[in-house]
């Protein structure tokens, strides 16, 4: 609907109060009604004018709702807790204070039931990234992540170090030919099933998404996401029962892309204006799952996270098509999410894994390094007192903008030199140095998993088509 075609003579002619809620009904009209036929739109508005309290917690039309009945607003206030619950805390001495501060005030929300913190916790937004969170009938967008679903996969083939050695110039190219990152897109993206589901047209702000997640499905987002090749070690007596040695392997960490970027920040808002929170907490408001808003967000969240898996399955068919391989195993898993569990005691929860990895009892997974440090694939062994959790990765110690200030070029070739791994792309933010011993790491929750198999990164490929080492 173009802009002219609605106006606010028009909305009082409905009966809209002049003020405040006119502008917004407006601006929502706009911005998520603009292909559909007027007579819906109208239906719409008169819907909310004639009982807005039932759209207080709508995930479109809350912001106009609250406009027209303002006192709403009392019943959204929250307040937190006096005394936190406890919680576990894995490798306390390497996780900064800002991180802790974030999960000590996590640990007070009153819809809070258990929580854990992993050995490569930094500080995020909300729920810092290696939090893990169990809450009652509520989901918090900030505490699964803008990057729904973003996650991990690993390959490997029966293929050897002396092919990795041999052919270490066309693997770099199989890397350049098939992986894309950023805003490269690919020129014939593939189809898959999940860009057909009907909740791209069910659910309003999902409707102008999915052209672009047909356009980015198969990509790589920026940052710390990567696909590598590098030998995966197995050892006798393995999950696959494969001879014991070393296997060419692919490994890969992307997410949801612009998808799941739009989905977060959509909810995040809503949830926002929905449940009120005071100072430091206002990131983890939260969305409860009784209401349409909850539900809108869960169906959304795990569209994105089967598009992430997508994406990344997407990504090893066509370097599996160019090495003319077919897989011996593949490995993956995925973080920034929510799951409806159940803990040790009976009680269902959902818990929100941000950056941590789920490890419940068998459950296979990957926990990668740095860019040349080891990766592992891991199996679970139930932790109760982690919320069967486990680290997603080593863990930064040094932010982005202090990363770009302390490492330079030559500092970060040398690494790369020292450990005979070539990179493509990546930036000074995502150097070696900027990454918690992962060795420390896998120490620090050797109760939670088990390690099968060790995974060392040769050519990795970041987002940009040169290395910032350089010049």
């Amino acid at each position: 609907m173009k802009r002219k075609m609605l106006s606010g003579k028009d909305l009082i002619k409905l009966g809209y109060p002049e003020g405040k809620a006119i502008g917004i009904a407006i601006n929502t009209v706009l911005k998520y009604f603009r292909r559909s036929e007027k007579e819906e739109i109208y239906d719409a508005l008169k819907a909310v004018l004639a009982n807005p309290k039932a759209f207080v917690q709508d995930s479109i039309w809350s912001k106009t709702a609250l406009a027209l009945v303002p006192s709403e607003k009392k019943s959204m206030v929250h307040e937190l807790l006096k005394n936190r619950i406890d919680y576990q805390i894995y490798g306390g001495a390497e996780i900064e204070e800002g991180a802790r501060n974030q999960m000590e005030i996590a640990m007070k929300l009153p819809i809070t039931v258990a929580g854990a913190l992993m050995p490569d916790a930094h500080q995020g937004y909300g729920l810092p990234i290696g939090g893990v969170l169990a809450t009652q009938n509520a989901v918090i967008p900030y505490g699964v992540g803008v990057d729904i679903g973003c996650r991990m996969c690993l390959t490997a083939y029966p293929l050897d170090e002396k092919f990795l050695t041999r052919h270490q110039a066309n693997l770099k190219q199989m890397l350049l030919d098939n992986t894309c990152f950023g805003r490269e897109v690919f020129k014939r993206p593939k189809d898959h099933e999940v860009l057909n589901r009907n909740l791209f047209k069910e659910i309003t702000i999902l409707k102008p998404l999915q052209g672009k997640a047909a356009m980015q499905i198969g990509s790589s987002g920026s940052g710390n996401h990567f696909v590598e090749f590098g030998l995966i070690d197995l050892p006798e007596h393995n999950e696959w029962k494969l001879a014991t040695g070393k296997y060419l392997a692919v490994l890969s960490h992307s997410g949801s892309r612009g998808l799941g970027a739009e989905i977060a920040r959509h909810y995040t808002r809503v949830a926002k204006q929905n449940c009120l929170l005071p100072g430091d907490a206002a990131s983890l408001a939260w969305l409860d799952l009784n209401t349409e808003a909850g539900q809108e967000y869960w169906l959304a969240m795990t569209l994105a996270g089967d598009y992430a898996s997508a994406n990344h399955h997407q990504i090893h068919e066509r370097i599996a098509a160019a090495l003319g391989e077919q897989p011996l195993l593949q490995v993956e898993n995925h973080h920034n999410f929510a799951w409806k569990e159940t803990l040790a005691d009976g009680v269902e929860v959902i818990v929100h894994r941000k950056g941590a990895t789920p490890a419940g009892a068998g459950v296979l997974g990957i926990i990668p390094g740095s860019m040349t440090s080891s990766g592992y694939i891991v199996k679970g062994k139930g932790n109760a007192t982690s919320i069967n959790s486990a680290s997603h990765g080593a863990g930064r110690v040094m932010s982005r903008s202090a990363a770009k200030n302390a490492i330079t070029k030559k500092m970060l070739k040398q690494e790369l030199q020292k450990h005979s791994v070539e990179l493509i792309g990546g930036g000074l933010d995502e150097a070696p140095m900027v990454y918690k011993d992962i060795r420390k790491v896998m120490n620090y929750q050797h109760e939670l998993v088990e390690v099968l198999g060790e995974f060392t990164p040769k050519i990795v490929r970041m987002c940009g088509d040169e290395s910032p080492a350089e010049d």
